[in-house]
């Protein structure tokens, strides 16, 4: 690659590469272009010609947005900061109620005393796949999927392919060093259409609805197939950042229009949660005329300390919520209720249902969630009901229609017995479940191996539904534990396997042998840990042994950890028989070492033990200086309390400095702050 082409012809690329950028994002941002198409395809080609010429060519030339070979896979991205979902709303009366959660966690103290309405944002929610854009020195470095929120996977390959996704950020006022900007990638209503039209043409398969579409597309490993999809972005959220400063959800929303970032078809800045209903009132008046899905509106508070103040929760933040908008609805028969015996054990009762169109998918079967739920609606086997189903959430009964009653309509009770093992059904006092207590019970065990052996968990690549089925029902595996006792010899014979594809199996079980802590604790199936949870179990935790007879209050103490987590894992390690067949899993070479362990001291924190308490404007953001102290051992807390040690007061220090000296906590500067930590 010739690094210095003539000057000239250097100066031609780099105003060919800066106008077809501009024209870019006139056309698919603003939808306002300037130029027609024939004069752009000139520039392109006259661009192309140059860089093929000259082998001169720059990191957010459009030429890089296709031509790339396709992958063999999805490489994983770890998310600098978590990418959390959030909590739903479902009328106004939730949405006051989170207002009225923000001031009783904030206290109206901590935002003033001339006012106590909080400043929010709102926007539609989009309706398809979130994706997180990394960019270094202005520069697309990485795109990824939201994944479980701690993790995706790295798709920028077709990411690039979108028209509307900046490849460097234009900002006259100075591009970050560093930042994460994320946002959902979707598909319009009428593209989705013409897609699926052509698909049904091919006697392809159809998407399901829209967002289903754009997922699919960006999931694609052939980045061609990606570029030949009408994918939109919007953005509207922040991950790392460096080199730059916010101070409100408003102001970088800003910023990401100057940057030349999509944003959200609408985004109103308001003070008052009657002024955020007012908004949601008039985006769903103009939900009709967007040319997207929209399923809800969200709402965040404005200010990023304040945001900072209020933190998050196990996997959603507590300064936002989405407030979902009624659903699709349909009327419809239930043909029958079965119970459906999950990997824990826990029985649902189903209903099959006549089928019935809802929002342009047809549904056929509608969880009841439990029998509590069974006899608050009144459910009967033979009864009319109304089935709701919102956006890609699980159809759910919403009433009975008890007009059209037969009486021939028959009662569903818990059932005395296992559906799949025979074993007897439970339900604790106090809890809505309803479990089997077989230990060996085959929907349980099956469901066990598949998550054990899951992507998420020990990821045993050729372990699918499939060949766990077929191992299961030749009697070679009946526990996880018995996936590390198989041998070549035992599957090479069986359907669907040859010499090649039983070592594979083989080398990947054996791999799978040395795993994390994170990773294995997920293996598990532990009741409410999932990826996110084991994460924090894995940060807190230096070995699986620590975790043996743990008790709940240890567990509780664990930032985002609650009671139900802490309950269960608590009763996990604590059973004999639990933790014996963790240990003959050691006895059988499986390697647990835990790089995520934070509780190592590398060095001397001279914060341990401590809790502090910010208050007032520093040199540094809020949330910097809670990671140090953090970092140093420390402790960061939002309020002031008798077990607060020091109070680090800045310029226009609020009500939180006169509680402090009447506390008795001892007040220091920032500067004296730094003195602690030794910089």
């Amino acid at each position: 690659m010739t690094k210095n082409p003539p000057e000239k012809i250097k100066k031609e690329i780099e105003g060919l590469v800066k106008g077809l950028n501009y024209h870019c994002y006139r056309y698919y941002v603003l939808d306002s272009p300037v130029i027609s198409d024939e004069e752009y395809d000139k520039l392109y080609l006259r661009l192309k010609e140059l860089e093929d010429k000259y082998h001169y060519t720059l990191p957010d030339s459009p030429t890089q947005r296709v031509g790339l070979p396709p992958l063999e896979k999805f490489e994983k991205v770890k998310h600098r900061e978590p990418m959390l979902s959030l909590e739903n709303a479902f009328s106004y009366k939730d949405v006051r109620e989170f207002d009225s959660r923000i001031k009783r966690h904030l206290s109206t103290q901590a935002f003033g005393k001339s006012h106590t309405e909080i400043d929010y944002t709102v926007e539609p929610k989009y309706d398809g796949l979130a994706i997180e854009l990394i960019y270094r020195k202005g520069i697309l470095h990485k795109a990824s999927t939201r994944g479980n929120g701690y993790e995706g996977e790295d798709v920028t390959q077709n990411i690039r392919t979108i028209k509307s996704v900046p490849l460097r950020i234009e900002d006259a006022e100075g591009v970050p060093q560093e930042i994460d900007v994320r946002g959902e990638v979707y598909m319009d209503i009428k593209d989705f259409a013409l897609l699926n039209k052509e698909r049904g043409k091919r006697g392809e398969p159809l998407f399901a609805n829209p967002r289903n579409a754009a997922a699919g597309s960006v999931r694609q490993l052939d980045p061609s197939i990606t570029a030949s999809r009408k994918l939109h972005l919007a953005c509207y959220g922040i991950g790392t950042l460096k080199g730059k400063e916010f101070k409100t959800q408003w102001e970088f929303i800003r910023w990401l229009e100057t940057a030349r970032f999509p944003v959200p078809v609408l985004v109103k800045e308001v003070s008052g949660i009657d002024k955020v209903i007012d908004v949601i009132n008039e985006i769903a008046k103009k939900r009709a005329e967007f040319p997207f899905e929209t399923d809800g509106v969200v709402i965040k508070v404005n200010d990023f300390n304040l945001q900072s103040s209020l933190g998050v929760k196990t996997r959603e933040p507590r300064w936002a919520v989405a407030y979902k908008f009624p659903a699709h609805q349909g009327t419809t028969k239930i043909k029958d209720i079965i119970p459906s015996v999950g990997r824990t054990g826990v029985i649902t009762p189903v209903a099959m249902l006549e089928p019935v169109k809802i929002g342009g998918v047809t549904v056929s079967r509608s969880t009841l969630h439990n029998w509590d739920e069974i006899e608050r609606k009144d459910i009967m086997v033979g009864d009319t009901v109304v089935v709701e189903r919102a956006g890609d959430v699980i159809p759910h009964v919403v009433m009975v229609i008890k007009d059209k009653r037969t009486r021939k309509e028959k009662t569903f009770p818990i059932p005395d017995k296992c559906p799949v093992c025979g074993s007897r059904v439970v339900k604790e006092k106090g809890e809505v479940a309803a479990r089997c207590i077989g230990l060996n019970c085959p929907a349980q065990v099956r469901e066990r191996i598949r998550h054990f052996a899951s992507r998420g968990a020990l990821d045993i690549e050729g372990l699918g539904e499939k060949n766990v089925e077929l191992l299961y029902s030749k009697g070679l595996i009946k526990h996880f534990i018995d996936v590390y006792k198989l041998k070549k010899e035992d599957i090479i014979n069986l359907p669907r396997f040859a010499n090649k594809s039983a070592q594979n199996l083989i080398d990947a079980i054996n791999k799978s042998k040395h795993t994390t802590l994170a990773r294995f604790l997920y293996a598990l199936g532990i009741l409410h840990v999932g990826e996110y949870a084991s994460n924090l179990l894995a940060k807190n935790f230096k070995s699986l042994e620590d975790i043996y007879n743990v008790k709940s209050e240890r567990l509780m103490n664990i930032s985002q950890i609650g009671e139900k987590i802490a309950n269960s894992v608590s009763r996990f390690f604590s059973d004999p028989q639990n933790t014996e067949t963790l240990e003959t899993l050691k006895s059988l070479d499986v390697e647990v070492t835990n790089p995520d362990f934070e509780g190592e001291k590398k060095e001397k924190e001279p914060l341990e033990g401590l809790t502090f308490v910010i208050t007032g404007a520093l040199p540094k953001s809020r949330k910097d200086v809670e990671e140090m102290i953090e970092r140093y051992g420390g402790h960061a807390s939002s309020s002031v309390s008798k077990s607060t040690d020091y109070l680090v007061v800045g310029e226009e220090a609020g009500s939180k400095l006169e509680k402090a000296k009447n506390l008795g906590v001892k007040i220091i500067s920032y500067e004296k702050f730094l003195t602690l930590i030794k910089l």
